[in-house]
């Protein structure tokens, strides 16, 4: 029986993280799923929050993903993400902003915008800034 399975964070842009974990915890589109060695095969999407990755001897990491899917294998779990970013790199800032100029796209209704879009942009940007505080949470 195996400790360790390997793991693939892959966004649009590039693989965020490829190596052996000792476990995953996923935001899936149903709530959060944990995975450890041998776990059931599955396919799910998920949704905006951080990826927890426990890795050996390491301290656990976190990756912000966005949308996409996530495939359990017998020892190989894959997560394709619209949007994938470790969480060092987050910016607070980038993000009080877009949640700024999606909101103010969904207010002005004479604008010829795409709604799902604005939507879809605020609701990202609310996940961020989410993850951010949920951060700084843990630091303390």
């Amino acid at each position: 029986m195996g400790t360790v399975f390997h793991l693939d964070i892959v966004s649009a842009e590039e693989s965020i993280y490829s190596g052996p974990v000792e476990f995953v915890v996923a935001p899936a589109q149903m709530g959060e799923i944990g995975v450890y060695p041998r776990h059931t095969p599955l396919l799910t999407r998920i949704k905006s929050g951080m990826v927890r990755i426990k890795a050996q001897l390491k301290d656990e990491e976190l990756i912000y993903v966005s949308g996409g899917m996530l495939e359990v294998q017998p020892d190989v779990v894959t997560i394709l993400a619209d949007t994938a970013v470790r969480s060092h790199d987050l910016d607070e800032a980038k993000a009080i902003e877009a949640k700024k100029a999606a909101e103010e796209a969904l207010k002005n209704r004479d604008s010829d915008i795409d709604y799902a879009k604005a939507q879809a942009e605020l609701v990202e940007a609310v996940a961020q800034l989410a993850a951010i505080d949920n951060l700084r949470k843990r630091k303390h």
